[in-house]
């Protein structure tokens, strides 16, 4: 099941990034998943979901938006580190 949900941008946020706007939706929904995802509000496989996309592709999106695919900070990882 999917909803459809409709905003209201003005004519010129399109030109922002030079593309059509279906292509300004998607890569809207892919930014905001892949912040969700720097947030830690969603799981990689729940950001693929929302975005659309497979977690192939998304994994491709973290890279090109210089977020880590890992959610581990490094105190965690270093506390890990210590106990094992």
């Amino acid at each position: 099941m999917s909803v459809h949900i409709s905003i209201d941008l003005p004519e010129s946020a399109f030109s922002a990034l030079r593309v059509a706007p279906e292509a300004f939706a998607r890569e809207m929904r892919l930014a905001a998943a892949v912040k969700w995802y720097e947030l830690g509000l969603v799981s990689q496989s729940k950001g693929a979901e929302v975005a659309g996309v497979t977690r192939h592709e998304f994994l491709e999106a973290l890279v090109r938006f210089k977020v880590s695919p890992f959610q581990t900070t490094p105190e965690e990882l270093a506390e890990e580190l210590a106990r094992g």
